[in-house]
């Protein structure tokens, strides 16, 4: 376990940060694994029909993801604070929230699966490969909300290895799988989502197996889960925000992906394989906000109050450089990768990649700013405002749809990613400076109490005794 609340801020954010970032980036992989293998195996069409759920995956999955994570900064916070009980409470409540929210993700995503494809405008060419992958992807949803809760517990109490290793495994397991399924068993692109639910569900056990064997305070009892019960209204509080946001975003993904449809099949493609090297890119900015999280977290629940704003600023700085690096090599060399995922070297693909890489690497800087402000306020507790950060995102996707999507075609339908960034930008900004302003007020009240209590102590122990 590693105690975030001591030592140098920004030496323990990359410390904690490098094995997050190739967590992540082997997380990635799950879905790039499908992609390269779908895309050289089946063709353009069956990359297109996995490409194209990718967005309506994230809107239930994603907010799976986000839930857990709110989950898991109640938890940081009561670790910080040197609660073992509260923590132990906390991941209780969580299991109880998440075997609750499966069950209902699971019924109404396999209910809708028609009628959100049909709303995407799903082009009929790839519309029964879509439905089968992300009919299988929907019925393993379990497997996914166990890993993202398990991990993030883990994570909670500063441990961002071990995660990595069950990610790896994982991984390694959904290629090999996906090569099984689709050369040797030859079932197509149902193939790819059977390898990924199996890998996730082989994940999760690792997990669960860490936890019994290595880690006493996520060790619940009979009594830790009927605690945990009196416990849900502070957990839903906090993690519900988070989930909503990530739909709200993956609402504006999936009008984003209706107005891709409508361009045609290669339009579909070209984002899909673009997609797939830009979260490759964004993944380091995107693991500086996560440890940024469970930073402040840990920090709020400490009382280091000042300790979280140095780390923040470091973090940004850090975050800015490498998005301005990673943007311009995309833009140089992104052509040459997304050939890789294209089976003939299909030259329209390509060509509006290239469009894609422009138009979005240039904009990384205005997403790092969002990755570390919006997860630190999370992280120490201001749910509202990234909420409204992900209303501003989806405004401005939708505004892109109808607007600039006519006009300019892909290169107006790819604008949605960066004008989105924006967006939330100009809602979190504001909402950092204020909150910035309340952890100076908390710290100079809190050194303050500190002082008195040292006073007092002093006074105490300089009353002579007397004699009985």
């Amino acid at each position: 376990m590693q105690d975030l609340t001591s030592g140098k801020p920004l030496k323990l954010i990359f410390l904690f940060t490098m094995p997050l970032l190739i967590g992540n980036l082997f997380q990635q992989l799950y879905n790039i694994s499908d992609t390269l293998v779908v895309g050289q195996t089946l063709g353009v069409n069956a990359l297109a029909a996995v490409g194209s759920t990718g967005s309506i995956s994230f809107l239930i999955i994603g907010f799976a993801q986000g839930l857990t994570a709110g989950l898991s900064i109640v938890t940081a916070q009561r670790f910080g604070a040197r609660d073992t009980k509260g923590v132990r409470e906390s991941f209780a409540a969580s299991i109880w929230i998440s075997l609750f929210v499966t069950i209902i993700l699971t019924v109404l995503s396999l209910a809708f699966v028609h009628p959100i494809l049909h709303l995407m405008q799903t082009p009929s060419a790839i519309y029964a490969d879509a439905q089968t992958f992300i009919s299988i992807i929907f019925a393993g949803i379990f497997a996914s909300v166990a890993f993202n809760l398990l991990s993030n517990m883990i994570r909670s109490l500063g441990d961002s290895r071990t995660p990595l290793y069950f990610l790896i495994a994982g991984t390694v397991i959904n290629v090999v799988l996906e090569l099984i399924f689709i050369l040797g068993l030859h079932l197509g692109v149902a193939g790819a989502g059977y390898a990924t639910v199996i890998s996730q569900l082989i994940a999760s056990g690792l997990c669960i197996g860490y936890i019994v064997r290595q880690v006493p305070l996520l060790q619940i009892t009979r009594q830790d889960l009927r605690a945990g019960l009196s416990q849900l209204g502070t957990h839903i509080a906090t993690g519900l925000p988070m989930g909503f946001q990530m739909s709200i975003i993956a609402i504006g993904a999936i009008v984003m992906q209706a107005a891709l449809n409508s361009l045609g099949t290669a339009s579909v493609a070209s984002s899909t394989a673009a997609s797939k090297i830009d979260q490759i890119a964004t993944m380091p900015m995107a693991s500086f906000g996560v440890t940024m999280a469970t930073f402040a977290a840990q920090n709020m629940g400490a009382g280091q109050y000042e300790r979280i704003i140095k780390g923040v600023r470091q973090t940004l700085i850090l975050s800015g450089t490498f998005a301005i690096v990673v943007g311009a090599g995309e833009i140089v060399f992104g052509r040459w990768l997304v050939g890789l995922f294209i089976n003939g070297h299909d030259e329209q693909v390509l060509h509006l990649s290239q469009t894609y890489f422009n138009v979005i690497a240039s904009s990384y800087v205005l997403l790092s700013v969002l990755f570390i402000i919006r997860n630190t306020l999370q992280g120490v507790g201001q749910q509202a405002m990234p909420t409204f950060a992900g209303i501003a995102e989806l405004v401005m996707r939708t505004a892109t749809a109808f607007f600039l999507v006519g006009p300019l075609g892909y290169a107006g339908a790819v604008s949605a990613e960066p004008l989105a960034w924006l967006g939330s930008c100009l809602v979190l900004i504001p909402s950092y400076m204020r909150a910035i302003r309340q952890l100076h007020n908390l710290q100079y009240m809190h050194d303050q109490n500190e002082a008195a209590k040292q006073t007092e102590r002093v006074q105490t122990s300089a009353i002579p005794e007397h004699d009985s």
